[in-house]
């Protein structure tokens, strides 16, 4: 007998009527139709039953901080890591902690199962690095969680900054981090790209680099990224975080640069509520959107991902954990409103990040682990039009979350009792 099967599941694909059978943690098959003897039988009615997920950019060890010590008024990246300076001083284990649970407790409730989480390493004292260390280890049976070393006041602007960050390795941090732009010099940014990738090479790491989160068009660290990739064989492990400085970029250079990204299979983490929201703000009118040139770098042939970044922290004010709004905000701001274009949306929050993580096991078949997500939508882009609420979440076969259908009751004359918002397609 199976312990689950789920029956008359969409899947993102565009494949209807499917079954999902699950046993022992594990998908043992998918087919249209299956009927087999089950613990449990869900009947997922058409709806579309989705990968869980993943978050390829986010900063675990400063959210739920909205309003510590004070707000960001401005608004703007520079501003934002002033507060986290202030904030620093004040931080507990304990606080660090009971905030980034409560976080994955929201995350789970949306779908959200994996999340790769940039650490501050800038202090000795390396207070963030244990605590979501110590985090990692709590949700271990219900989110992979990844984190990356990540050198918040530049690793080379800070005393000591190269070796916080090999001590942070030391303790288990899984991936090399790095932000070149913010170092003192154009020069000190691409050296501290040259170490860090050494770095990684030499201790078998995966390098995500926060990468020309600027609009400043001569921001070029990502070029340096791509060449010292490709000279080390990182070829594939290696992410570029933000990149909105290829905003501004004339497009003579970016097709030159992209096809130097391309070469270096280059992993490309847009973030697109935090992009628009905190680049060109030193702009009256026309103001740039600030987000990367996603569909150009898709078109390109680059791994492509959407990631969530903040929520309610030093730089935004925002946010709850649904990567399905950030996969819609990325949508209207690239304008990738064709078909094609919010398939392409939806593979930016499920299968894209999965494959920059290096997830193994990830997806929907046989063979791979029975971690899913039922939602109240029929297809990917219903998902993305709805925001569709996550009706059952299940990691490694068993539902570790549910949220009712979103039914609202109607009193109109001549007109149903209730609405749904589904199409009727």
């Amino acid at each position: 007998m199976l312990d689950l099967l789920i029956r008359n599941a969409s899947l993102p694909d565009g494949r209807k009527n499917m079954s999902v059978a699950v046993q022992d943690g594990k998908i043992a098959e998918v087919s249209e139709g299956l009927q087999a003897p089950a613990a449990e039988v869900v009947d997922a009615q058409g709806l579309l039953l989705s990968p869980p997920f993943v978050d390829p950019h986010f900063h675990m060890d400063a959210t739920l901080s909205y309003g510590m010590p004070r707000v960001n008024e401005s608004g703007t990246l520079l501003e934002g890591i002033a507060l986290w300076g202030e904030l620093k001083p004040q931080l507990t284990h304990e606080a660090l902690v009971e905030r980034a649970l409560a976080y994955c407790d929201w995350a789970v409730a949306r779908g959200l199962l994996a999340i790769r989480s940039h650490v501050d390493t800038s202090d000795p004292s390396l207070l963030p690095v244990e605590a979501m260390l110590d985090v990692q280890k709590r949700v271990a049976p219900y989110i992979d969680l990844q984190l990356v070393a990540f050198p918040q006041d530049g690793v080379l602007r800070t005393p000591g900054g190269l070796d916080n960050l090999q001590r942070a390795l030391d303790l288990g941090v899984d991936v090399v981090g790095g932000i070149p732009h913010f170092e003192r010099t154009m020069a000190d940014g691409a050296e501290s790209v040259r170490i860090l990738c050494e770095l990684a090479a030499e201790r078998g790491k995966r390098v995500d680099m926060h990468c020309d989160e600027s609009d400043d068009p001569m921001s070029r660290h990502v070029e340096t990224l791509a060449y010292h990739t490709q000279r080390l064989g990182l070829q594939g492990r290696v992410t570029g975080s933000h990149l909105t400085s290829m905003h501004s970029m004339d497009n003579y250079y970016v097709s030159k640069l992209m096809a130097l990204m391309a070469e270096a299979q280059l992993g490309v983490v847009s973030n697109p509520l935090i992009n628009i929201t905190i680049q060109g703000r030193h702009d009256t009118y026309p103001k740039r959107r600030g987000m990367t040139r996603v569909p150009e770098l898709m078109a390109a042939g680059l791994t492509v991902a959407f990631g969530h970044d903040c929520v309610m922290d030093p730089w935004y004010s925002l946010g709850s954990g649904d990567a399905l709004e950030v996969a819609s905000m990325g949508l209207h701001v690239a304008q990738m409103t064709s078909r094609a274009g919010m398939q392409q949306c939806f593979d930016a929050i499920t299968c894209n990040p999965a494959r920059l993580l290096g997830l193994q096991g990830y997806g929907i078949e046989k063979g791979a682990h029975a971690d899913f997500v039922l939602l109240h939508a029929k297809d990917p882009v219903e998902a993305l039009r709805l925001k569709a609420t996550r009706l059952g979440v299940w990691r490694r076969g068993q539902r570790i979350a549910s949220t009712p259908a979103p039914v609202a009751s109607l009193n109109l004359p001549g007109r149903p009792a209730s609405t749904t918002l589904l199409s009727a397609r």
